[in-house]
């Protein structure tokens, strides 16, 4: 504007002359300017007045930016070296020009320079295209802003500045501000946000511009990546704010506002902003939208960060209360019915992520006690919205651990409350939150059928109270009928309320209600499965019986697997659930398949059910049908009972990977315990939804886990979520470790092995722990041993709420707690297994110590089972000799925790510093964790020399040292003998024998190794106990403080575990003595013989100490050990070299012999008859031994078994038999094992030469010959065929016929051998301890045999054949009853092989059926025979005998009633 003046003035004055140059125009001006001094003024007012005239205040103040510094030019400026100079000086210049404009205006400066700048920031804000839609800045408005803000606050310094004309100009053009310039504004101080907000009249607007800026705000914080700070500092701030005035009882109002106005804003923009948030919930929100990105943004404001200690506790407090308030009470338009039918769809897991992350926010201020204190005020004075209230709840019990027992206590007041008073509400409220509750599964509350028997199950129950109490009860669950799902009507009918059998009917109307409701949902009590858990939440119209019969022939199957027998709920299914079992069970078990060549457990136990009539033969036959065809239709690769498995949707998989790696990430900080609950209730809902069981979360009470150890078998998706759990326990583990240890980790680890812990999944998580534990143990990783030893300490925590685990052999048959089971599964047999076995016990066990160190000694008992940490003792002693050595002072120090910190890949050195922990030893001084002399040789035994870690020589001396030097002196309390060989060696046997016994001990490969009986172990440790014997023997004859006649150690102790075990006849006890006996024997045989006969003592008769072991085989040897009539070849040989032994140290050795055979003849006379069976094999070895060590001839009682065996030998010559020597029996019995080595033909001769012999042989070889007929039916060779077990029966039978032939044509009477009694002085007190109990119970069996031998005119004449006869007959019943003469009966095979042979009619007697038809008829006919002598003791014989055969007992009385009567009628003898 100038320029062009000066242009048009030149031109002007030019236009008459010449044009002149610029030099000479400048040169005019100078000469002017000097010839008027005061020329100056003059020109610089015209140029103020030309500025003013033409000066756009509009644009002045965002035109002032400082000048760069390099093109600063003027003097006053240089001295300034920072750009604030230039900006003051630019203010400064504003300032000066402002003043001047108002001053030409008459307006106050202030007012001016508000309205300047805030045109200048509205034009800021407009020069975006888009502010409309805009809460922030870009960075050149930032820039200009931040310029103007300088200028204003120059102005404000200065006074020429006014805040509350400013306020007003701002509002006037509202709708062109962005939000950031009045927080910029804010922030430099030039207006605060309160007085801004404060100095607009217009509440609403007000409310109604902040909430359209800040739900603007929300949504460009998560669009935005820029500027994300800044936005989140402006949301923080307003928040701050709006809690400050809004929740502050005293709220500092300002002098323009109305009292309560500001509050009011607050308040009011707050419930906006959270009304917008929960419609957009309701709405259904997606992810990555903007609407839920601005949701989120608002939901983060709720976290205890956001505030900053700027706002009181109290203050917050109102807040987050009133916040959760204004949720539950949104929107409440569902009825209690809705609540009731939809309550399952607002579990934790299914509630929006957003709705709950906002409760656990709102937790975090607000105590559990308040939270539910709040809750229940909410319930008493608003209407709610159900929906919000019960995902409350959820979010509640999932993240809140004190949550269980507080909703528990809150509900036991709302039943009492409304019991006492009818109160619907309470009651309403109460079963609601129980649901709620009870819908996130046992880990963190009761399932609802749990919780409603122990409420209304008893007569302790809220109802019991009176008539009207029931009324109500039954009144309020009648009209949840209607709505509520089938699955709580069933716990109503299965679990139903206690009720006086006077009001019964009330109980009857509701469960025919219930039912009614049931059968139009078609849903049927009897459909439940016969193993369905009621606790769970699921809904049976979602689970058909069709889907839970598989699962029901699937747990029938293990039980039957595991007991060989139907199980009783499959029975009691089959009776009173017929239509499930006939519909659903039947189908689901007879699924046609390709048999296996070999039946497996499903065919056994389809075929055992049609045993017992089951299975409708129609069913079985169309099922046999089927898998015919399924055969011919066989693909060429298909395995015989395979079928072949559906294919499983992956994405129920893939969110469950996803879900973990979420808990993955939250890892960072694992304290965080809200966060971290509620993604593992995320992980359980994706667990459930995988495998199909969503909600069946029923506690375990009264119910136990069946495993196999050796064949642990998992469906594949079980497999593969099981190690997906797993997998991420450990990694979580191990992530969580690298920030915080064990004890700072919070409670994340118990919450998420308790997901595991649900009812379907714990089996399957079990069974994959066998199968990497037992089976891939030595290929486990570091942090897979940590990972999977926490998680043991873990599931111990929880060992109340578990169930016992059921494993097949090797584990023990009892049920095992979760730490026992984890005991069981680590061996210590191999190298390999020993190594697993320390690192395993050394990772749980200084978990334990670090996890629960703060806390009671109780916890650490229930986590860590006493085995594991024995288990540790012995491998650390085993492995490091120096641990051997007792610890120093020095040795016991450090902190618990630091083993789980240490390198992993050096388990040695871990182990060892464990073991030299404080802690740990203080530990060890517990009782319950000794390890004792008895847990030592329990795990020494497990050793597998072959495999071991130890050599040879190394082994040897680790047993010295253990027994020798640690356990042999250390006192009894503490685990020890107390210095006591005799006792160290009496625990030795006790262990050795518990072991073989037990099914650890035995190897079930086809190869095994046979080792004492079949059990395979530290064979080192039976040569530990020989030595100790050995020392034993070395010492002293009896320990200090015992007597001698207490007889060998080795007694005591069979004679302790045999009086121990059950007896009887039935085939388990009988087996299980069998098998005790065999290692009784065993292990005497393994000892020196003189255990068997003891060294004489120092007096005359120097007699050995045999009476423990005549008692032993009389007792028991006798019957178990010994075969018709004489012991094993093995101990026979063993008692006679200890006897031997025994005379080499006796004073006079043929004495020493002949006294003890003599007793023998008295007191063990099966010693005798074994020597004389084994005499061929025994006497080469006794002369030799007596030859050379004593010399001279054999003793007198020796020869006499000499002259018996050269007896029966030429009885058996053809030579003239020489008379028997004495003792007649021992030559009987010569005779007879003489008899049955040699064939028929020559027996039925040489037999003849019996009738010159004395009446005592012919008695004793009878009974002789009676054992060996018995004999022949129980003990047969293990080789023979039917047939050639009914030849010997055969043989032996005709040998007693001959036998008794001889003694019936001598007229000996023979009756006596079928009334023994032991009180007998001489035949009786021999024969019953020369043959076993058993048949002797058998006799009864022989005498009838012998009928067709029989000579019935002289038996009658006898005075005791009829009360034997009878005996025999009654106790040949019992027998037949109790099925013992199955023993004896010859398969028909066999006979039938012998149709035709001689004598084979006699044989058909030996058919227990056939025997007694015919012993029954021989009766009844010799009973009218026989003379009125015969009947003496009849009626004491049949009150015994019972009622066993009331044909023969009438006629019995009968015949003896007549011959009462016929004395009756005789005419007296009167001379």
């Amino acid at each position: 504007m100038s320029d062009s003046r000066v242009q048009g003035a030149a031109s002007g004055r030019g236009s008459g002359g010449r044009r002149r140059a610029w030099s000479e125009l400048l040169a005019g001006r100078v000469r002017r300017q000097e010839r008027s001094p005061g020329r100056g003024q003059e020109l610089q007012e015209s140029a103020v007045l030309l500025l003013r005239s033409h000066l756009d205040w509009s644009h002045l103040l965002l035109e002032v930016e400082g000048p760069p510094h390099k093109k600063l030019c003027l003097g006053s400026w240089i001295d300034h070296d920072v750009p604030e100079a230039c900006t003051h000086l630019s203010s400064s210049l504003i300032g000066s020009a402002l003043r001047d404009h108002a001053s030409l205006l008459g307006v106050p400066v202030a007012v001016l320079s508000s309205q300047m700048v805030a045109s200048s920031i509205v034009r800021i804000c407009e020069a975006e295209a888009e502010h409309a839609h805009r809460a922030l800045l870009d960075s050149v408005q930032r820039k200009k802003l931040s310029s103007l803000i300088e200028i204003a606050q120059y102005l404000l310094a200065h006074s020429m500045f006014s805040r509350l004309s400013f306020c007003q100009e701002l509002w006037k053009v509202q709708n062109s501000l962005l939000l950031e310039a009045l927080w910029h504004l804010h922030v430099q101080n030039i207006v605060s946000l309160q007085e801004l907000l404060e100095s607009h009249a217009d509440l609403q607007a007000t409310v109604a511009w902040l909430f359209r800026n800040l739900r603007l705000l929300c949504e460009q914080i998560e669009a935005s990546c820029q500027h994300t700070d800044i936005a989140r500092a402006m949301l923080s701030d307003f928040v701050q704010m709006f809690v400050s005035n809004g929740f502050q009882k005293n709220s500092d109002l300002r002098r323009n506002v109305q009292p309560g106005q500001m509050p009011q804003v607050a308040v009011a923009v707050l419930e906006r902003m959270l009304i917008l948030a929960l419609e957009a919930l309701g709405a259904g929100l997606q992810e990555e939208s903007p609407t839920h990105k601005a949701v989120s943004c608002w939901f983060s404001v709720f976290s205890i960060h956001t505030f900053c200690r700027t706002i009181s506790t109290d203050s917050l407090k109102k807040f987050f209360s009133h916040t959760l308030t204004q949720i539950l009470t949104y929107k409440p338009v569902l009825r209690v019915s809705d609540a009731v039918q939809m309550q399952r769809e607002w579990s934790f897991a299914r509630t929006h992520p957003l709705l709950t992350s906002v409760y656990r926010r709102l937790f975090v201020i607000v105590s559990p006690e308040e939270l539910i204190s709040h809750l229940q005020e909410v319930l008493e004075t608003h209407e709610v919205n159900w929906q919000h209230v019960l995902s409350c709840v959820s979010t509640l019990v999932i993240c809140l651990p004190e949550a269980q027992q507080l909703v528990n206590d809150w509900v036991a007041r709302l039943l009492a409350r409304a019991f006492e008073s009818c109160d619907l509400d309470s009651m309403v409220t109460a079963f609601l939150v129980v649901r709620q509750a009870a819908l996130e599964g046992p880990s963190v509350f009761l399932s609802y059928a749990d919780w409603f028997q122990a409420s209304f199950g008893s007569a302790k129950g809220y109802h019991g109270c009176s008539k009207k109490a029931l009324v109500f009860l039954f009144k309020f669950l009648s009209d949840l009928v209607p709505f509520e799902a089938p699955r709580y009507m069933q716990v109503h009918i299965l679990h139903p309320p206690l009720v006086p059998s006077k009001y019964r009917s009330l109980l009857t109307d509701y469960i025919t209600l219930a039912k009614t409701r049931l059968a139009d949902l078609k849903v049927s009590i009897e459909n439940l499965g016969l193993y369905e858990d009621l606790s769970s939440a699921r809904d049976v119209t979602e689970s058909q019986p069709h889907s839970q019969a598989p699962q029901d022939v699937e747990k029938a199957l293990l039980v039957f697997e595991h007991t060989g027998k139907i199980p009783v709920a499959v029975l009691e299914a089959s009776i009173f659930r017929r239509p499930y079992y006939l519909s659903h069970f039947l189908p689901a078990l007879l699924t046609p398949r390709v048999l296996p060549r070999v039946p497996d457990t499903r065919v056994a136990f389809i075929e055992s059910l049609k045993r017992a009539d089951k299975i409708p033969p129609s069913l079985y036959s169309t099922y046999r049908q089927a898998c015919s065809a399924a055969e011919r239709e066989k693909p060429e690769d298909a395995a015989p009972g395979m079928k072949v498995e559906p294919g499983h949707v992956e994405e129920p998989l893939e969110l469950l990977t996803i879900a973990l790696g979420e808990l993955r990430a939250a890892m960072t900080d694992p304290v965080q315990y809200d966060v971290l609950s509620a993604q593992i209730a995320v992980i359980s809902e994706r667990v459930g939804s995988v495998l199909g069981l969503s909600e069946d979360r029923g506690s375990f009470e009264a119910s136990k886990i069946q495993l196999s150890v050796l064949a642990p078998e998992l469906e594949q998706q079980e497999q593969k979520v099981v190690d997906l759990l797993l997998t991420s326990f450990c990694q979580n583990l191990m992530a969580a470790s690298s920030f915080a240890p064990p004890d700072r980790q919070g409670p994340w680890a118990s919450r998420f092995v308790m997901t595991m812990c649900e009812r379907t999944l714990l089996p399957a998580v079990l069974t994959r722990l066998c199968q990497l534990l037992h089976r891939q143990g030595p290929s486990l990783s570091a942090s897979h041993v940590l990972g999977l030893a926490a998680l043991a300490v873990h599931l111990g925590e929880s060992r109340s709420a578990l169930p016992e685990v059921h494993m097949g052999p090797p584990a023990p048959a009892r049920g095992l707690s979760i730490p026992e089971f984890f005991n069981s599964l680590l061996t210590c047999g191999t190298a390999e297994s020993s190594l697993l076995c320390l690192k395993f016990c050394t990772a749980a066990i200084s978990y334990s110590l670090c996890k629960f160190s703060s806390q009671s000694r109780d916890v650490l008992y229930s986590c860590l089972s006493p085995g594991l940490i024995k288990k540790f003792q012995f491998m650390v002693f085993r492995l490091f000799s120096e641990a051997r050595d007792p610890l120093s002072q020095e040795d016991t120090a450090g902190h618990p925790s630091k083993p789980w910190c240490l390198p992993s890949a050096d388990w040695q050195q871990v182990a060892l510093y464990l073991w030299k922990q404080r802690t740990f030893q203080e530990l060890l001084k517990e009782e319950q964790f000794h390890l004792t002399y008895r847990n030592w040789l329990q795990l020494e035994l497990e050793i597998q020399p072959e495999v071991d870690s130890l050599s040879d020589t190394e082994r040897r001396d680790f047993h010295q040292w253990a027994i020798h030097e640690h356990f042999l002196p250390k006192p009894a309390a503490a685990g020890g003998c107390d210095g006591d060989l005799e006792t160290a060696c009496t625990v030795l046997v006790d262990v050795l024998m518990d072991f073989c016994q037990s099914s650890r001990s035995y190897d079930h490969s086809e190869s095994s190794d046979l080792v004492l009986g079949g059990c395979t172990g530290n064979r080192d440790i039976f040569s530990r106990l020989q030595e100790m014997a050995v020392d034993l023997e070395q010492g002293p004859v009896a320990p200090y403080g015992h007597s001698s006649s207490r007889g060998h150690f080795l007694f005591g102790v069979f004679r302790r575990r045999l009086r121990a075990l059950a007896s009887g006849w039935d085939v388990a006890t009988h087996l299980r003595r069998q098998r005790e006996l065999l290692m009784c024997k065993r292990i005497l045989l393994s000892l020196p013989p003189s255990v068997l006969v003891g060294s004489p003592q120092g007096e005359q008769p120097a007699t050995p100490d045999c009476d423990e072991f005549f008692h032993l085989v009389n007792s028991e040897l006798r019957n178990f050990c010994s075969h018709g009539g004489a012991l094993t070849h093995d101990i026979t040989v063993h008692f006679f070299r200890g006897l031997l032994n025994a005379c080499s140290r006796s004073r006079d050795p043929s004495l020493t012999a002949n006294l003890t055979l003599t007793t023998c003849q008295t007191e063990c006379p099966i010693i005798l008859t074994s020597a004389l069976l084994w005499w061929p094999r025994l006497e080469p070895e006794l002369h030799c031994r007596w030859k050379k060590c004593l010399q001279g001839p054999l003793p007198r009682e020796l020869q006499r078994l000499r002259e018996a065996q050269q007896f029966a030998r030429s009885f058996l010559s053809p030579n003239t038999a020489s008379p028997a020597p004495d003792p007649v029996w021992v030559s009987a019995a010569a005779l007879h094992f003489a008899i049955q080595q040699v064939g028929k033909e020559s027996v039925e001769r040489e037999l003849e030469k019996l009738d010159c012999q004395q009446e005592e042989l012919l008695v004793f070889l009878f009974f002789f010959s009676l054992i060996g007929l018995l004999s022949s039916h129980l003990t047969p060779h293990v080789c023979q065929t039917s047939s050639a077990k009914a030849v010997n029966s055969l043989k032996a039978l005709d040998i007693c016929g001959k036998i008794l032939g001889f003694l019936e044509k001598r007229k000996i009477s023979w009756l006596v051998l079928f009334q023994l009694r032991e009180t007998d002085a001489s035949l009786g007190h021999i024969l019953l301890r020369l043959a076993p109990d058993q048949y002797i119970r058998l006799l009864p069996f022989a005498f009838y045999s012998l009928l067709s031998y029989f000579d019935k005119d002289a038996l009658l004449r006898e005075d005791a054949f009829l009360h034997v006869a009878v005996d025999m007959y009654l106790k040949l019943i019992c027998l037949f009853v109790d099925g013992d003469t199955s023993a004896v009966s010859i398969p028909a095979s066999g006979i039938q092989e012998l149709q035709g042979q001689a004598g084979a009619g006699a044989l058909l007697q030996g058919d227990p059926v056939g025997l007694l038809t015919k012993a029954r008829l021989f009766l009844l006919q010799s009973i009218p025979q026989c003379p009125k002598k015969s009947f003496s003791n009849i009626a004491e014989l049949l009150a015994t005998g019972g009622d066993c055969d009331p044909e023969v007992i009438t006629a019995l009385l009968s015949r003896q009633q007549a011959m009462s009567d016929t004395d009756l009628y005789q005419e007296p003898h009167l001379f």
